[in-house]
């Protein structure tokens, strides 16, 4: 049975996404600032920025730093998204630091200091703070869920920050250009921080520039420094598979080298360790299901979808059975359309959530791009079918598929 207060967080789910930082100022000013007790990161970006987070807090914590990891969404377990030291909190902990914060959500709300009840966003990154705190953390690498100039984490003030990429997804929110997505992310600076930017179009490092030029921040590119690639390419293999966790993880290595700037010592060894011993499960993830490779990766936009095939492509020239599932308000077709170059079929499914597209709309749009497409509701039944055929299988489309069919693979269930 799940503790009360977790219901109630779980309950905060209906209220959907609200941008601004009002709810987070008074939040944290009557939790007495736990945002303030330790000294924090912000990631931000389009894609790669939950690698990034991971990479970091690994080599901090191999520097001998006490750290926490806050990333979202999670797999499976809420747990997940509350790392200190490298171990997920403890449920009990979790819950009772819920309560705390649920109690004083409720204060707020009665006094009408709040008018509404904050996000469930909102909250967890309010109950990590508070779990940091209360942990002795020093150093918080904190992943930004949405954009970044209104995203609820950026309620702390960060000593570095990093824009991992810039593509196209959540325009709904963050504008249909690649300038405003920019815009957003680069809501992160602040006077005198350095902010590392990975590989993104010109349009969208000018935005990102500008705006760290105007609020005094340092504007870092890692990708244009041959001698952090050289680093990067010394400490081959990476723990996390993939071309384009090359590109993450200069951008880790230049923030690390930012943070040695800042007196937060990491040293060279460390550094490697951040980048050969870092887990990221979900992303680029191989399982053996009797004989069958299933790879799961959490490929949940067009950029990520074209990093996925150009993995692919590699690992499986001669094609994959495609398992996809995806969200209502992604663009569907743009993330089907690279894959066409991997997928010899699809099974579309419907992912485990209300947001979910079901599965026969997924399919006649995978059907206009020009896939060979069945419809199989279940994931577990689309998993196994999959399966049976004699080619590799990769699951793909949505974080909310991937999380229930891994945590299946994980305890062996499939039969």
């Amino acid at each position: 049975m799940r503790p009360a207060s977790l219901d109630f967080l779980f309950s905060l789910e209906r209220f959907g996404m609200k941008f601004g930082l009002a709810s987070m100022a008074r939040l944290t000013e009557a939790l007495g600032h736990p945002d303030a007790a330790f000294n924090s990161i912000l990631i931000a970006g389009t894609n790669g920025k939950g690698s990034v987070t991971a990479m970091v807090e690994t080599a901090l914590r191999a520097a001998g730093h006490r750290t926490g990891r806050y990333t979202s969404p999670h797999l499976v377990r809420l747990e997940e998204r509350f790392v200190i030291d490298g171990s997920e909190v403890a449920t009990d902990v979790l819950a009772d630091t819920a309560a705390r914060v649920q109690r004083v959500i409720e204060a707020l709300v009665a006094s009408q200091t709040l008018e509404a009840l904050p996000t469930f966003f909102e909250c967890t990154t309010a109950i990590a703070f508070e779990l940091f705190r209360d942990a002795g953390v020093q150093v918080a690498v904190l992943e930004v869920g949405l954009g970044g100039r209104l995203d609820a984490t950026n309620i702390v003030s960060p000593i570095a920050g990093a824009i991992v990429s810039i593509d196209f997804d959540h325009q709904a929110q963050l504008g249909d250009s690649l300038a405003s997505i920019a815009a957003e992310k680069a809501g992160i600076a602040r006077n005198g921080i350095p902010i590392v930017c990975g590989q993104m179009p010109a349009e969208a490092r000018q935005v990102i520039a500008t705006i760290c030029r105007e609020r005094g921040a340092i504007m870092i590119d890692a990708d244009r420094d041959e001698r952090v690639a050289a680093r990067v390419a010394a400490a081959q293999p990476l723990a996390l598979p993939g071309r384009h966790q090359v590109a993450n993880a200069a951008v880790a290595v230049r923030l690390l080298d930012a943070l040695n700037e800042q007196a937060i010592q990491v040293d060279a060894s460390a550094i490697v360790a951040g980048l050969s011993e870092t887990r990221w499960p979900g992303r680029l993830e191989s399982f053996n299901v009797q004989g069958c490779m299933v790879l799961l990766d959490a490929a949940h936009n067009p950029a990520g979808a074209r990093a996925l095939a150009e993995y692919v492509r590699e690992l499986a020239p001669d094609g994959v059975t495609l398992v996809f599932g995806a969200m209502k308000d992604k663009a569907v077709a743009h993330m089907l359309a690279p894959l066409r170059s991997i997928a010899r079929r699809v099974l579309c499914t419907t992912a485990p959530s209300p947001r979910a597209l079901d599965a026969a709309s997924l399919a006649a749009i995978a059907r206009d791009v020009g896939l060979e497409a069945d419809v199989i509701p279940d994931p577990f039944e689309a998993l196994e079918h999959a399966c049976a055929a004699a080619r590799p299988v990769v699951v793909a489309g949505s974080i909310f598929l991937i999380g229930p069919i891994r945590e299946r693979l994980a305890r062996d269930i499939l039969r």
